[in-house]
């Protein structure tokens, strides 16, 4: 799942960006409004965490062009201004979700979560196939039962492909949803990540390659 982070206040855009990662979200962090617009024309995120009073363009200004042209991303909008005017003022820009500053990084997490499941068509919470068991918001991988000890780009490969139900999924694609920006495209990342990630998942083999295609979860 793919995250960006529209926040002025750097210390605290950074660290949220971090504490997302470690909860194998893919994020990319911009700090104005301009160039939240520019990486939301070039990537297909999930989740907008969206401050509302960005510099150069303001924060209701981005969330009118996501509400308006960008169908499947949900925006979590976040501010200091905490008053029920403010909060519905907010969502009747467009905005998904309301938080307001300070907040718990727990509590915006689950937001997020729940955000990024409505940004795909029939997301469940829990994901199940082939005797995988994969809960994004709790951030446990199970076989047959068994835990899996996977890291964190593991993590986000295996519900990528769980999330796809059977269908093949482009390394491509792979790199749009699992890993930020500053990703080589050229790189073999993706192929190393799923080589760790069958390893993990231990015999008989799930993750299937579709040779010039893709990968998927039989």
């Amino acid at each position: 799942m793919r995250v960006l982070i529209a926040e002025d206040e750097r210390v605290l855009a950074d660290a949220v960006a971090e504490w997302l990662r470690r909860k194998a979200f893919a994020v990319d962090v911009v700090y104005d409004g301009a160039q939240a617009l520019e990486h939301l024309q070039v990537h297909a995120y999930d989740v907008l965490v969206l401050d509302r009073d960005l510099p150069r363009v303001h924060g209701d200004a981005v969330c009118r062009v996501v509400a308006d042209s960008m169908a499947s991303t949900r925006v979590l909008m976040v501010t200091a201004a905490a008053t029920v005017d403010d909060r519905v003022s907010g969502l009747a820009l467009g905005a998904d979700d309301y938080l307001p500053k300070p907040f718990a990084l727990t509590e915006l997490t689950a937001r997020v979560h729940a955000l990024a499941r409505r940004a795909r068509p029939a997301a469940p919470p829990v994901l199940e196939r082939s005797g995988l068991r994969v809960d994004p918001a709790q951030r446990e991988a199970f076989r047959d039962g068994q835990r899996l000890r996977l890291a964190n780009k593991e993590f986000a490969v295996l519900t990528e492909l769980l999330l796809a139900e059977g269908a093949v999924v482009s390394a491509e694609q792979l790199l749009e949803k699992a890993w930020d920006e500053n990703i080589d495209p050229f790189t073999n990342t993706v192929r190393v990540t799923v080589m760790k990630l069958r390893k993990k998942l231990g015999e008989p083999q799930v993750v299937e390659t579709v040779a010039g295609v893709g990968y998927r979860v039989r």
